[in-house]
């Protein structure tokens, strides 16, 4: 990705608060569970708070363990993960425990934030963002810079909402502690704001000592031109079908998913599938869906190569095939080399037909791989 993995992480009573409104901060989890965190903070590159959860809670955020930081010193890792917070303000106690434990920090803020936070003298580095806080430019230069590419993000349930609402968490893990909390002005993970419609897919659920921790993907598609997290684990898919065709040397390996609106999947497909030698992905995956299927106006076609614009074995190319069963966004991977059509362009055929075609090139390593036979690369 040109962003890192963003995986969310918190702990909510019965009744979905995150703490009680009491002078200390309410314990939701138990050892057992204290230690799965502190295995998760070890394995990523950077963990984030907000700026509220360092004036309520005063983190050190640290791995606790001393074999699991021996551990990322052996593999070339920092001791402790990068320690990240947002402030819009920049409005910061300097005697907090973030700024003085653990390893190198980074604070992400406005332009005029830069400005209090730098005046404040905070043991940190001061990144303005310019006039308002930008959850994909933050992230972008996570990456980019700080080579950040699997990040823990612990709160607070404002940040947890934004970077759902905004389609930028790749995974929620959420522990439910076995107490309700009943008090109206407590904090909540989430809050109001613009959810994605659908169902989150859920990927693991297991006891850790008496709570529950159940982990769970994104499947909504994104909307427009701007990728969501859903769109990485679909077009993931689309690359992990291209490597299930049967090999060719007249015609790519390619792999496809339609996708509803609110996550479903409609079809899968992938190159020369089944019993026919010239199938293309999205005319395989299509050929599963009902034409008079309303969803399919409001679906995303994922597919690991450009659909394409003209084909030797059948009448109808791919991108047409497409426009024609009413889809209007399609996510890629990589744009058709001219190995067998010069001059491809299945994304301008697309376009055309008022189609938004994204292109996510960080996935074009794993597209090009069942193909490196055809392409040399």
């Amino acid at each position: 990705m040109h962003r890192p993995y963003v995986l969310l992480s918190a702990a909510v009573s019965l009744d979905g608060y995150l703490d009680d409104t009491g002078p200390d901060r309410l314990l939701l989890s138990g050892p057992a569970d204290f230690d799965r965190v502190d295995e998760v903070r070890a394995g990523v590159d950077a963990i984030l708070v907000g700026a509220g959860t360092i004036r309520a809670d005063n983190p050190r955020l640290l791995v606790n363990s001393p074999g699991r930081r021996a551990a990322r010193i052996r593999e070339g890792r920092p001791e402790y993960p990068l320690k990240v917070t947002v402030s819009g303000t920049g409005d910061l106690d300097p005697a907090a425990r973030f700024w003085h434990t653990g390893g190198e920090k980074v604070l992400y803020t406005t332009d005029r934030g830069a400005e209090r936070a730098r005046a404040l003298g905070l043991a940190t580095d001061v990144v303005p963002l310019g006039a308002e806080l930008d959850w994909r430019r933050l992230l972008e230069h996570l990456h980019a810079v700080r080579g950040v590419r699997r990040l823990m993000v612990e709160g607070g349930g404002l940040i947890h909402t934004q970077l759902i609402t905004q389609g930028l968490a790749d995974e929620l893990q959420l522990v439910l502690a076995p107490l309700f909390v009943g008090d109206p002005d407590a904090p909540r993970l989430f809050g109001p704001g613009s959810y994605q419609g659908g169902r989150l897919r859920l990927v693991e659920t297991r006891p850790v000592g008496d709570v529950v921790l159940m982990r769970y993907e994104p499947t909504a598609p994104g909307t427009g031109a701007l990728p969501s997290a859903a769109d990485h684990h679909w077009l993931a898919l689309a690359c992990a079908l291209a490597a299930e065709c049967p090999p060719s040397r007249t015609a790519f390996s390619v792999g496809a998913v339609v996708v509803a609106a609110d996550g479903t999947e409609l079809a899968r497909g992938h190159s020369r599938e089944g019993a026919d030698p010239v199938a293309h992905a999205e005319e395989a995956a299509l050929a599963k869906t009902d034409p008079a299927d309303p969803r399919l106006a409001g679906a995303t076609v994922y597919s690991s190569l450009e659909p394409c614009a003209r084909r030797a074995s059948r009448p109808v190319p791919c991108a047409r095939l497409i426009l024609d069963a009413g889809v209007r966004r399609v996510v890629t991977a990589w744009r058709e080399p001219d190995t067998f059509v010069a001059g491809a362009d299945g994304s301008g055929v697309l376009e055309e037909g008022g189609a938004t075609v994204v292109v996510l090139p960080e996935y074009e390593e794993r597209a090009k791989a069942p193909n490196r036979h055809l392409t040399g690369a």
